[in-house]
């Protein structure tokens, strides 16, 4: 599979009107600007990191050295107050933090993690506020009129990299998931030149602790947490396709959209460590009449260069991986087309149904022709 996800294996929220509490087991991240009844503004800030090791292992051994990139992608439980233009930042965090065990309302609260004042628990490690590790320079901000020092700190320049801020901009009724390319931070990482404290996810300057009524925006995003299907991703994605069909071979591409696709040996349940290698088996639905002692159904074919994989979740039809261009390409041997899926990338007990899409003579096709699977832990 060229499209490889990781899931965060702590996150959590800092919130300005709570400095003192810790949110670590909270199913949901947040992200805000809110005027309490007090009539001040307080923020949320959203902390979110992944295994380093992880990250090692993927691009050495499963990208290793193939053209590559990563997306952070978050999912939206609610979104209210937003505006027609209204911008999240992310950076990477500056500052080794604890995730803790606290949830929103505890009582009473939860002081053994992060929090907006300590990186680690209330009253133990408080967030710097700025400086440099190395050449890399990192910052913080918070505003005293509303509230105390801390809200996490972040890299914001450093050797070759002008600025690490990633933005993605919501409109009033745009999707409001994240889904952000982050691979000069990873690559940071995996060099070692900063620390892999994760991702801090933030309003912009001009939003947070804003006291107008006109500016509320709120965010709240499924956590690590959640039991749901959408805990935050990092998505890796890599070209792997490779093709034999040149020379000769070329005559075996089918060229008429009537055609049957299958898998070939499927066994409809894979254990979360495997990794599969789906080969397709080919051939057209109505061949043509020609003499000849063996049958042209035997007679595998390939699908056109053009050819891509999907796959969705067979309960809610999300798309889980989608059809891309580049990183879904379906490849050829000489035995057959395939494509290659690592299931520990997937979320275990659950089912999945791959689609294939095809261009043939001018068109697309689609064949989604139940081939499903479940991955069990």
């Amino acid at each position: 599979m060229a499209i490889y996800k990781i899931f965060p294996y702590k996150d959590s929220t800092l919130y300005s009107l709570y400095p003192n509490s810790n949110f670590g087991l909270d199913a949901i991240s947040e992200v805000n600007n809110q005027l309490n009844i007090d009539g001040k503004p307080y923020v949320a800030r959203s902390l979110t990191q992944f295994d380093n090791d992880s990250i090692t292992d993927i691009i050495n051994n499963k990208i290793n050295g193939k053209s590559w990139d990563v997306n952070f992608r978050s999912f939206i439980a609610e979104a209210q107050g937003i505006s027609t233009s209204q911008i999240l930042e992310l950076y990477p965090i500056a500052q080794e933090w604890n995730n803790g065990t606290g949830e929103f309302l505890d009582s009473p609260i939860t002081t053994n993690g992060a929090t907006w004042v300590d990186a680690s628990s209330s009253g133990s490690n408080s967030w710097s506020t700025g400086g440099a590790v190395g050449t890399e320079l990192f910052t913080s901000s918070f505003n005293s009129s509303y509230t105390v020092q801390g809200g996490g700190n972040w890299f914001y320049s450093g050797s070759g990299v002008t600025s690490y801020k990633v933005t993605q901009s919501f409109g009033l009724r745009s999707e409001k998931d994240i889904n952000v390319g982050v691979k000069t931070i990873v690559s940071k990482w995996y060099s070692g030149s900063i620390a892999n404290n994760g991702f801090i996810i933030k309003l912009s300057s001009s939003a947070e602790f804003n006291p107008l009524t006109s500016n509320q925006p709120i965010f709240k995003y499924y956590s690590v947490d959640t039991n749901t299907i959408y805990p935050p991703q990092l998505e890796f994605k890599w070209v792997d396709y490779s093709t034999v069909l040149t020379g000769s071979l070329s005559s075996s591409i089918v060229t008429n959209p009537t055609l049957k696709v299958s898998l070939n040996e499927n066994p409809g349940v894979f254990r979360n460590s495997s990794v599969n290698k789906f080969r397709l088996n080919v051939s057209p639905l109505y061949p043509p009449r020609v003499y000849q002692t063996a049958s042209l159904y035997l007679s595998n074919k390939y699908l056109p260069t053009s050819s891509y994989y999907a796959l969705q979740d067979l309960d809610t039809n999300e798309f889980i991986i989608d059809f891309d261009s580049q990183y879904t390409q379906i490849s050829a041997d000489s035995t057959s087309n395939y494509f290659t899926l690592y299931m520990d990338g997937l979320e275990p007990e659950r089912y999945y149904k791959i689609l294939i899409k095809t261009d043939i003579d001018g068109s697309t096709k689609i064949f989604d022709e139940e081939y499903y699977f479940k991955i069990v832990n």
